[in-house]
């Protein structure tokens, strides 16, 4: 007999089948005993007349369960398996530190990362990246529609793209590199290619934080086009990817958002935005607190706006537009009519940051001011100038962390739950 998924047995009642998997738990009952099988597919509950067939196999062994599909409505998708034999296939060298088979885990974070191997097994953990998987194809396929081309670039590259203090050096064959922050180089170079393309692909940030939201390395979903008029024609095209992935979400992966109980947010047609003052005038008016001449939100400003964006229009998202110039690297394009300010985004999702964008310088000359206002040398430039210097259009683009999205869709406490093999300060195993 071919093996079949648990999801397939409604469709088997009264045959007998085939199922092979990780033995999620035994339930020994005195003369028989319950086995519940874990697939890809989900849980499978078989009745075993014969429970000696269990002696000395642990919890996620691997095992082959044949015997005959029963309708039960007490048992997962409402059929279960009947007269079953159990034939381990490869056994668990010892029972597991932690039970896989409770609804939640029961042990502390740095116990469930040490272990994630294991971990990623749970139900729960595993439709955590399940939701990720169909984000990015999300993200994939409602850019497609528009006409963006996906890009691959270096991870391994010659000079920081965002400034010197926050990169990873290595070696490479006795010249000085770094790991990639981020594609921007690329992207707005292939600009110059393609008009519209993306990139889904890890980064890395030597940023030495040790908080609920930040990574070393994470997944960044990467997005430039070209012939906008100003960053509100990034706004609204990802807006539109907004939707295009929880769309994805509730199409291709209701299971994982019935396990995780996720209350995923809708995506307004126009989501309400702020000026960066406007944003510190509202942190003031809310809280009282006068923040008015700094130069970020700090993640209690962002908390409150998020708030305020639910509250006053029913949104769990909200962009804060303008940030100053100061605090902006130096391929950000200005305000005409506010110099000191930028065209440029942030957005939040629920209280938290969740992606940065803007328009991009485009003229060559003005990369060469820019540069020189801020210390740099074109010569560490090169090869990234050369787009511009060739003619390139008006253009901008976004980035989204994958992991603070799964965290926020979720409501995680920490963002390292949200990633396969976290990295951060102290952990660079498993």
């Amino acid at each position: 007999m071919s093996r079949i998924l648990s999801s397939q047995l409604s469709q088997h009642i009264g045959q007998r089948v085939t199922l092979s998997g990780w033995l999620h738990r035994w339930r020994p009952m005195g003369g028989f005993g319950f086995v519940v099988l874990r697939d890809r597919d989900g849980l499978t509950q078989a009745v075993v007349d014969s429970p000696e067939q269990l002696d000395g196999i642990y919890a996620e062994s691997v095992i082959k369960v044949e015997g005959e599909v029963v309708a039960e409505p007490k048992a997962p998708n409402g059929v279960e398996i009947h007269n079953a034999q159990v034939t381990a296939i490869s056994q668990a060298a010892e029972p597991p530190p932690f039970d896989l088979f409770r609804p939640m885990l029961n042990a502390q974070l740095p116990t469930l990362l040490d272990h994630a191997a294991l971990t990623l097994r749970h139900p729960r953990q595993r439709s955590l990246w399940e939701i990720a998987a169909v984000s990015m194809d999300g993200f994939r396929s409602t850019l497609r529609r528009q006409g963006f081309t996906e890009i691959q670039t270096p991870k391994i590259v010659a000079s920081a793209t965002e400034s010197g203090a926050n990169v990873f050096k290595i070696d490479y064959f006795g010249r000085p590199a770094y790991l990639a922050q981020s594609p921007q180089f690329y992207k707005q170079t292939m600009v110059g290619v393609f008009e519209r393309v993306f990139e889904v692909a890890p980064v890395f940030r030597a940023e030495p934080h040790d908080t609920p939201r930040h990574l070393n390395e994470y997944v960044s979903l990467d997005a430039e086009l070209g012939f906008i008029r100003d960053h509100h024609d990034v706004m609204d095209i990802l807006t539109g990817v907004l939707g295009g992935m929880i769309d994805a979400i509730q199409t291709q992966a209701a299971r994982a958002v019935g396990i995780l109980n996720l209350k995923l947010p809708a995506v307004p047609a126009k989501i309400p935005a702020l000026h960066f003052t406007e944003a510190l005038e509202l942190v003031y008016k809310l809280t009282g607190e006068d923040a008015r001449h700094e130069p970020d939100l700090s993640p209690q400003h962002e908390r409150v706006l998020g708030e305020w964006a639910l509250k006053e229009h029913n949104s769990a998202f909200v962009f804060v537009t303008g940030y100053p110039m100061v605090k902006r690297p130096f391929y950000t394009h200005s305000d005409a009519a506010r110099p000191a300010y930028s065209n440029s985004f942030d957005l939040l999702f629920r209280g938290l940051e969740l992606v940065t964008g803007g328009q991009r310088l485009h003229l060559y000359n003005d990369y060469l001011s820019a540069l020189a206002g801020r210390g740099l040398s074109p010569d560490a430039f090169e090869g990234y100038l050369e787009a511009f210097k060739y003619g390139m259009p008006p253009h901008g683009g976004f980035a989204i962390g994958l992991e603070r999205w799964v965290t926020r869709l979720a409501e995680l406490p920490n963002v390292r739950e949200a990633a396969l093999f976290p990295r951060d300060i102290a952990r660079l195993t498993p």
